[in-house]
């Protein structure tokens, strides 16, 4: 059977970005897995955590992660401290803390580049700095308000381009179509 790990993955990735960024809470993580799944897209036509990510009002959410974080699994729980507000209006900062160390053991190459990257590039980042960068013209969360509108869920498709590093539209289908064959094959 083909095991691909998105759960640890996911927990793992955010364990990296808590310990390597600095201003870490909800909103600037997942902002950080929005950068991490769509850069690697571009590149491999997969997400690395498997999560969907939505147009909200303040840029893209993985909604399922979103909903976790106010009642964690048992596994997000025993990786991670996510302080409850008791004031759900209480729009102060709350910061994220690990509990566990970072284990890099399900993630390639690649993967790990790229989690490095954006853990670099917004570093020092507030969430307010991150949620503008993700705001931006003609990206996907733009693109999905502009032509599905609010709180829909932004194709991963939209961050195909036609720089050096992205695949092409056709590339991805193949891939995609290729995965489904070995998939089957596997379980079968």
């Amino acid at each position: 059977m083909l095991v691909e790990h998105s759960r640890e993955k996911l927990i793992n990735s955010i364990i990296y970005f808590l310990k390597n960024t600095n201003n870490c809470g909800k909103t600037k993580l997942f902002k950080l897995l929005y950068y991490l799944d769509f850069m690697h897209f571009r590149e491999t036509g997969r997400s690395i955590t498997g999560l969907n990510y939505y147009a909200w009002d303040f840029g893209p959410v993985p909604k399922s992660l979103f909903n976790e974080m106010e009642n964690p699994s048992a596994d997000l729980e025993k990786s991670i401290f996510i302080p409850q507000k008791t004031d759900k209006n209480d729009k102060s900062f709350v910061e994220i803390k690990t509990k566990k160390k970072f284990d890099d053991k399900y993630f390639t190459k690649r993967e790990l580049r790229i989690l490095e990257n954006v853990a670099f590039i917004f570093k020092d980042a507030k969430a307010e700095d991150i949620m503008e960068a993700s705001h931006l013209p003609n990206q996907p969360w733009d693109m999905t308000i502009r032509t599905k509108g609010e709180k829909e869920k932004i194709a991963y498709e939209l961050a195909l381009d036609s720089s050096e590093n992205s695949l092409s539209l056709e590339e991805v289908l193949e891939r995609i179509r290729d995965k489904e064959i070995i998939k089957k094959a596997f379980n079968a």
